[in-house]
């Protein structure tokens, strides 16, 4: 028997069983009380990708406390929900070179005040004011470099602004001025979020391995290589920080634990079979989410886990397809999957409790060709980004799209909340909603 078939053999033998008792795609809960609406294997079948709705005329009623008035920042990357309600007029628009393969990549705004941070298509970071205002353009790239077109990655903590690049550069600005402090070079490009703690920053290279670097000279402190593939995702590798360790994934869907101050690999857990090599190119996992005690997120192969973070064990799995990062508001995980399903979850039990359809407006033959970017949820609202250049605004209790808001006629970037404007990303500029 050659090693592909036995990686086959292995692969159908785990794919058939069930992690543990609560891997089922949901059952009674408190919430749903017409035990007739829980068909498991009608509604949601367990070879396939979820198309129907579940509870569709379930109200669901969240907490009414909303948290801050950010989405960026964030150690757990849980947006939760913020402080926001408004009109949706365009107020301002931050126009930049135009960013080639736009709709390859996740960009992410860094707010410093009432400040925007980008970059262009020739790696310059651009800082504009509330009025859109160019405040500096600062450029630290050769000419042999801009033609790399570099994708940059930010993190800022109000004085500091790190940069990180996908041709293997970071470097560290003075925020306020946008001049250069340090820069330094590593051995692979950088393809995640960048996270600044304390004194330290943290970013994952091409080749699986999460740099620990002092925030005062760039220098690295330590390193944690994973198991790496030949063939790479381009989706954006994320981490969380909880209580002095970060965990984070790579490209071929394992999830490790570190310890920050001593460097030192605490668990590291699998989530897909020695098949996923064959394939790496096309898995794409959401963002790591947590509430402290828990991590949570999916991805494209119709998967989303629940896993303990002091054991790296498995609380539940559910078949949700979504690479779009969730939100967990009080007891529920709020998840849109890729073909344009709003599901609510338990996040204990990892029971679904509704699933509504908010592409059902876009026309049939279209809609195989749209995906969901990204979503925030506001007071009473979720708004939720398209690749058609579409925003949906969407009533939370009912699940129904409320109103859809043409930005573009391509991709726009999952919204981002700042002070109670709403920023979307287009190629070309950032568009700023109040």
């Amino acid at each position: 028997m050659n090693k592909l078939t036995y990686s086959f053999l292995i692969f159908v033998l785990v794919s058939g069983c069930s992690l543990n008792k609560n891997s089922k795609f949901w059952s009674k809960s408190k919430i749903v009380e017409d035990e007739e609406l829980i068909k498991f294997e009608e509604v949601f079948p367990k070879e396939q990708v979820l198309k129907n709705e579940f509870n569709s005329t379930l109200e669901i009623k969240l907490n009414s406390k909303t948290v801050n008035s950010t989405s960026i920042n964030n150690f757990l990357n849980n947006d939760q929900r913020l402080n926001f309600d408004g009109n949706l007029k365009r107020s301002s628009r931050y126009k930049f070179s135009k960013i080639e393969n736009f709709s390859q990549y996740q960009p992410v705004i860094s707010f410093f005040e009432n400040n925007v941070i980008f970059f262009d298509n020739k790696g310059s970071i651009l800082q504009f004011d509330e009025n859109s205002r160019l405040l500096w353009k600062k450029n630290y790239y050769s000419k042999s470099e801009k033609k790399l077109k570099p994708v940059l990655q930010f993190a800022n903590n109000n004085q500091y602004l790190i940069v990180a690049d996908n041709i293997a550069k970071y470097y560290m600005l003075d925020i306020k001025t946008g001049n250069l402090i340090w820069s330094k070079n590593n051995l692979a490009p950088f393809n995640s979020q960048v996270k600044i703690y304390e004194d330290k920053f943290f970013i994952i290279d091409l080749s699986n391995t999460l740099r620990c670097f002092s925030l005062k000279d760039g220098i690295e402190l330590w390193n944690i290589k994973t198991e790496n593939s030949l063939i790479r995702s381009q989706k954006k590798l994320s981490m969380v920080i909880v209580a002095n360790k970060i965990y984070f994934n790579n490209s071929i869907g394992d999830i490790s634990a570190v310890d920050i101050d001593k460097g030192e690999l605490l668990w590291q857990l699998p989530t897909q079979s020695s098949s996923i090599y064959e394939a790496a190119f096309s898995l794409q996992t959401s963002d790591i989410i947590s509430d402290g005690n828990t991590l949570f997120f999916s991805n494209n192969k119709n998967q989303f886990f629940s896993v303990d973070i002091s054991t790296g064990s498995f609380n539940w799995q559910n078949k949700i397809n979504s690479n779009i990062r969730s939100t967990l508001i009080g007891e529920y995980l709020i998840s849109i999957s890729l073909e344009g399903y709003l599901i609510f979850t338990e996040k204990k039990t990892g029971n679904i409790v509704r699933v509504t359809d908010v592409f059902q407006n876009f026309k049939i033959k279209k809609r195989s060709k749209i995906n969901p970017t990204g979503f925030i949820v506001g007071i009473n609202n979720i708004y939720l980004s398209s690749s058609n250049g579409r925003l949906l605004i969407i009533d939370i209790a009912s699940g129904k799209t409320v109103s859809t808001l043409k930005v573009d006629n391509e991709k726009i970037s999952k919204p981002f909340i700042q002070n109670e404007n709403l920023f979307l990303i287009k190629d070309n500029a950032i568009i700023r909603l109040n």
